[in-house]
């Protein structure tokens, strides 16, 4: 199955795009509404739109970027429409940034960060490299660094616990990476374990990163 996907400037982004994204998310679990989903527009730089035969299924706020020198990749609020060709769909939608990721960055290992709401995200990380939190690993004082620098790059700075990554809510959602599986069944338990202590109804949230390597870039999303 083949789907089309557009990445552009947000300044682009119309309003009615941006009504459509909202009847995308309506009622979802994330709590996106137009008013979040505009302020988006302004804070990100780049979106993502994955669409089928011109229906929208799918969109990603994103931005390249360098955080003290180093290559990033930085979603912000995703989601994906809830179907049976939701993963296909995510697929899409994240090779064409990886691929506009070999662009901007060539030969460099680039780090890939987001905020989570539920461990069903953690499969867009399949792929990449030294991602964390991850289950039965201890950070390192640098990884534990990244978590206070994307914190603030999320704009959450002094509310990230560096050991768990976990961010403390303020009762209002925020840009997450909204993907579940279609199958729960799929999400490990040592996964879902790293989300126990977050508390939904004050929108708590996980910061996660991980490291998509030079070769592979190169050879999975070159040209």
């Amino acid at each position: 199955m083949t789907f089309e996907v557009e990445t552009k400037d947000c300044t682009a982004l119309s309003d009615g795009e941006l009504a459509e994204m909202a009847d995308l998310v309506a009622d979802g679990p994330a709590g996106f509404d137009i008013g979040l989903l505009s302020k988006q527009r302004d804070e990100w730089v780049l979106i993502s739109q994955v669409r089928d035969a011109g229906r929208l299924m799918g969109f990603a706020f994103c931005t390249l970027e360098r955080i003290g020198g180093t290559p990033c990749v930085l979603w912000g609020l995703v989601s994906v429409k809830r179907c049976p060709e939701q993963a296909a769909l995510l697929d899409a939608l994240l090779a064409d940034q990886f691929r506009k990721a070999v662009l901007a960055f060539p030969d460099e290992d680039v780090l890939v960060g987001t905020r989570m709401r539920d461990p069903g995200a953690f499969v867009a990380f399949a792929g990449l490299h030294d991602i964390c939190p991850r289950p039965g690993y201890k950070v390192s004082g640098e990884e534990r660094a990244w978590s206070r620098r994307l914190g603030k790059r999320f704009g959450v700075e002094g509310r990230v616990d560096d050991r768990t990554f976990i961010v403390r809510g303020d009762g209002s959602a925020c840009g997450v990476f909204d993907y579940e599986p279609e199958d729960p069944g799929e999400v490990r338990p040592d996964v879902a374990a790293l989300m126990a202590s977050m508390d939904p109804k004050r929108y708590d949230v996980l910061i996660a990163f991980g490291w998509a390597m030079a070769e592979d870039l190169a050879s999975n999303y070159s040209a």
